[in-house]
């Protein structure tokens, strides 16, 4: 069976990352299976950005991390794409059409987002567009 390619939102990632909880069963899920995370130089520095904000400061404190481990992590998980054209399609968010671009560059079949504007459009291009424990409902579906 082929693997299955998604692109995750900055909002995912943090989540994934700094706590338990569906975003973090997606990594597992890279880790261990066939899913294959995707992301563009872009979404990196927007998600290192996220990190730095003081608001997590103290989570990666707890966690005995630092922005720069915690991105590495996520660099050790995904294929990163050369940065994709960007179309505008989000006029409230211009930041979430990096995502849209980064799923459509790398041929994704899921973007897995908790943003409004995002999961609103429900699919891009035939890409589904869902909250991490809706990908992961779709995943055990898959594997039954």
């Amino acid at each position: 069976m082929p693997s299955t390619r998604a692109v995750l939102d900055t909002n995912v990632w943090v989540s994934a990352l700094l706590w338990t909880g569906a975003p973090h069963r997606l990594i597992r899920l890279a880790e261990s299976d066939d899913l294959e995370l995707v992301i563009s130089p872009a979404v990196v520095e927007e998600v290192s950005d996220a990190f730095a904000r003081p608001k997590f400061a103290a989570r990666i404190a707890t966690l005995h991390t630092s922005v720069g481990e915690l991105v590495e992590s996520l660099l050790s998980i995904v294929e990163i794409l050369p940065e994709p054209q960007v179309e505008a399609v989000i006029p409230e968010d211009p930041d979430d059409d990096r995502i849209l671009a980064c799923a459509w560059a790398a041929d994704a079949h899921w973007i897995v987002s908790g943003d409004n504007h995002l999961l609103s459009l429900k699919t891009y291009r035939g890409i589904r567009i869902v909250s991490p424990r809706q990908f992961l409902n779709a995943w055990a579906r898959r594997a039954q």
